[in-house]
């Protein structure tokens, strides 16, 4: 379906023009007939999918046929990552119709607090804020939502992992009972169907399933003893100058400092992404690994969803994240558009269980590289008996269960060009 069927307003489908945007998604084809009725709406999307679209449009488009005084939608996400970028595609959408946004949430200088202060008191068309930073100004009592016609909760599910249920729960008591509320969520735990029935009014209900990770992204694995994922990190990634951008993800905070020191000792241009930095230094961080004056991101997985980051060469999992989906949500910011990818995870002794739901819920069996011959030994990969504990020297390609014998240097010699092309050993 195109967008031009809908009945949007000239100005709209002339940014949506400008932004190349021709052909719908399918939650932008299922959401935007529920939205444009007026209806509530929960929606099971991930990242990736064209939710933040899929809202954003109808609203802008109400905004373009009759502006009014106030703000009219409130939009409230987990970070200030995805704050920022649902910010910059009102911009994009909104251009031709004029339609007015603001970005709140912590971390910055005094003059953005008295910014969105202002904004708050006399009204943007749109507020987009995390939940934080939000309720500061609310307990600071000069916020004015009477005019609020949507309130829209994006990735719901992340809101309530990180602790946000009792903030939501306060901000919502201060906005109008007659308001279209929608909510986002890459996943429908009972927590969020609890959140659901609190806020929502007879909604509707749309499950986009979750996509698996593209075709084009070459996924591997590595066993290893946690004492090894640092040796193996600078194995894996010495004398690879090819790779422009690589990303690194670990699931906990000590981890970052440390491979980043470890990675520009090496010679790498590598740069840590953690809740800890402020915000100036978050966004000059993200800003050098754009556009590519940092090689290597190593983040928790404050940068795992939402962030639209395109030409990324390699994926690298320290960590096996919990969640399943947030692996491919992690993968996913790789083989964009055309082009190919690589990823690859380490799976330490202890998270073999974790990865087994990985590959239960992509539907397939990755394969497990032996460690390169410096390394003496690692973990057997036998997530269904529960023995996490023995050992096997490395390097034996026999004694890879299920996995096929594969290349490894054709894996870690992959260029960008739209297709796996392999190189043989040098």
């Amino acid at each position: 379906m195109k967008f031009k069927e809908f009945d949007f307003d000239p100005e709209i489908l002339d940014g949506l023009e400008s932004m190349g945007f021709e052909e719908c998604t399918p939650v932008q084809e299922l959401a935007m007939p529920v939205i444009w009725k007026g209806k509530d709406l929960i929606a099971c999307a991930q990242t990736g999918t064209g939710k933040t679209a899929a809202y954003l449009l109808p609203v802008l488009n109400r905004i373009a046929l009759n502006p009014g005084k106030g703000i009219n939608t409130l939009i409230i996400a987990p970070t200030r990552e995805l704050v920022l970028q649902i910010d910059q595609q009102i911009e994009g959408f909104s251009y031709y119709s004029g339609a007015t946004s603001l970005a709140v949430y912590g971390g910055g200088e005094g003059a953005a607090f008295d910014q969105q202060k202002a904004a708050l008191v006399q009204g943007a068309d749109i507020i987009v804020a995390t939940p934080g930073r939000l309720l500061s100004h609310i307990n600071l009592k000069y916020s004015d939502f009477s005019t609020i016609k949507h309130l829209i909760l994006d990735e719901a599910d992340r809101m309530l992992d990180m602790g946000f249920f009792d903030d939501l729960m306060r901000i919502v008591r201060e906005l109008p009972v007659n308001r279209q509320t929608l909510m986002f969520s890459a996943t429908m735990p009972p927590k969020i169907r609890k959140l659901a029935e609190g806020i929502l009014r007879q909604p509707e209900s749309i499950n986009i399933a979750i996509s698996k990770p593209a075709e084009n992204i070459i996924q591997a694995a590595y066993m290893v003893y946690e004492n090894q994922k640092v040796p193996l990190v600078k194995s894996l990634l010495k004398g690879k100058t090819d790779y422009k951008s690589v990303l690194i993800f670990t699931s906990r905070k000590i981890n970052v400092n440390g491979l980043v020191r470890e990675l520009r000792r090496m010679g790498f241009k590598a740069d840590g992404m953690l809740s800890d930095l402020e915000q100036k230094e978050r966004e000059e961080v993200m800003l050098r690994f754009k556009n590519r004056e940092t090689q290597v991101l190593v983040a928790t997985d404050i940068v795992a969803r939402g962030i639209d980051i395109d030409g990324i060469d390699l994926v690298m999992n320290y960590d096996v994240p919990r969640d399943p989906e947030d692996y491919v949500h992690r993968i996913g910011r790789t083989a964009r558009a055309a082009s190919s990818g690589l990823a690859i995870t380490l799976i330490s002794d202890l998270d073999q269980h974790n990865f087994k739901r990985i590959e239960d819920l992509i539907e397939r069996e990755i394969i497990k590289i032996p460690l390169p011959a410096e390394f003496s030994e690692a973990p057997i990969y036998d997530p269904a008996s529960g023995r996490h504990f023995g050992r096997k020297p490395a390097g034996r390609v026999h004694d890879r269960p299920k996995t096929g014998v594969i290349n490894k240097k054709k894996i870690f010699r992959h260029r960008d060009r739209g297709t796996h092309q392999g190189h043989q050993a040098e």
